[in-house]
């Protein structure tokens, strides 16, 4: 009988551990890592139109070829300030250098690769960013895939939201970076 009570006593903790460790095992994480850096920036993109080519920051180099009515196969290249405020005409702390394309044949998305060159008393060095823009949704994030200077092999959100847009003329991101695995 003691025997029987000894294995009943073991077997009964060794089901109550098991399942606390598996339960905990299943959990995930609720807290999440703060960033090391967190800035926000505005991205300013005019279009090339054939009165701008002073102003123009950016330019189609393909034509949506007629797929949908969401401009679907539409490449545009870039060259945009960014700014730490709204305005366009303030001093610019870095520059966004890349492309996006419109991919989505039934409403309107695009996909970023771009670098956002820093050259200024502020910082130096490089942020590479990629990702969809889903422009119909409200906020948006992007990864930030790496970097040189001082976000050498940098990691991060940045997070989108269209803050004004007019047609296909000008539009203007609100981007809030956050930067993890800092060096």
């Amino acid at each position: 009988m003691v025997g029987q009570m000894k294995s009943f006593f073991f077997v009964f903790i060794f089901l109550v551990l098991s399942k606390a460790v598996v339960s905990s095992a299943r959990k995930p994480s609720k807290s999440q890592p703060k960033p090391c850096k967190n800035f926000v920036l505005y991205y300013h993109d005019i279009m090339f139109g054939v009165d701008d080519v002073q102003n123009a920051t950016s330019a189609a180099i393909t034509n949506p070829p007629g797929l949908g009515n969401f401009k679907f196969g539409k490449l545009v290249i870039f060259d945009d300030p960014m700014t730490i405020d709204k305005n366009f005409k303030s001093e610019p702390v870095a520059r966004a250098q890349g492309f996006y394309f419109y991919d989505m044949k039934n409403d309107y998305n695009a996909w970023f690769a771009y670098t956002l060159v820093f050259n200024s008393t502020q910082h130096k060095g490089t942020l590479n960013i990629m990702g969809a823009d889903l422009m119909m949704v409200k906020s948006r994030d992007l990864s930030v895939v790496g970097g040189t200077g001082d976000f050498f092999m940098t990691r991060g959100i940045v997070t989108f939201e269209t803050d004004t847009f007019e047609g296909a003329k000008y539009f203007r991101v609100k981007m809030d970076i956050k930067l993890y695995d800092c060096y």
